[in-house]
């Protein structure tokens, strides 16, 4: 067995093992296209999620040491 029908036999080998695992998780018929693009469309999606819930918590945190803050600046005397 020569150099090129080695790599021949390890071309379709690792072809069949992906087939083989496509079809395991049921990514082999024509829809997997629209599966795999929704599935990014919702990791995203989750992304942005929690990218504007960690925005959020930053800025309540934020305005709610500010809020203390003032409370104390004007109970120690700025308020009189």
């Amino acid at each position: 067995m020569n150099e090129a029908e080695i790599e021949l036999l390890i071309q379709k080998a690792a072809k069949r093992g992906a087939e083989e695992a496509l079809r395991e998780v049921g990514l082999h018929d024509e829809e997997a296209i629209h599966d795999i693009r929704e599935m990014r469309e919702l990791l995203d999606a989750w992304r942005e999620a929690r990218r504007a819930v960690t925005t959020t918590i930053t800025k309540a945190v934020t305005i709610g040491l500010l809020s203390l803050l003032a409370v104390g600046a004007y109970v120690k005397g700025w308020g009189q």
